[in-house]
């Protein structure tokens, strides 16, 4: 089940291979958001309250490019090879 704080790892496009945990769900369009994975650049103009400029955040990313990453299933996994 995926959820919010689910740790996740990414398994097709320009971060394959690495893992997260779920920030943001977005179930009708079918996307996540992953902590630190599809990383862009997003220009901001200055306010009153904020200064402005190029910040990086996070992008959303398709909910079939990624799988479960269960710490419990991966420590049975290795005590059952021995």
């Amino acid at each position: 089940m995926i959820k919010k704080g689910t740790q996740v790892e990414v398994i097709s496009g320009k971060d394959k291979g690495k893992t997260g945990e779920i920030l943001e769900i977005n179930r009708k369009l079918g996307r996540i958001k992953i902590k630190s994975i599809n990383m862009i650049k997003k220009h901001l103009k200055p306010t009153k309250e904020n200064k402005g400029g190029i910040i990086s955040k996070e992008n959303f990313i398709d909910l079939s490019n990624v799988k479960n990453v269960d710490e419990k299933k991966k420590e049975k996994k290795i005590k059952g090879k021995k």
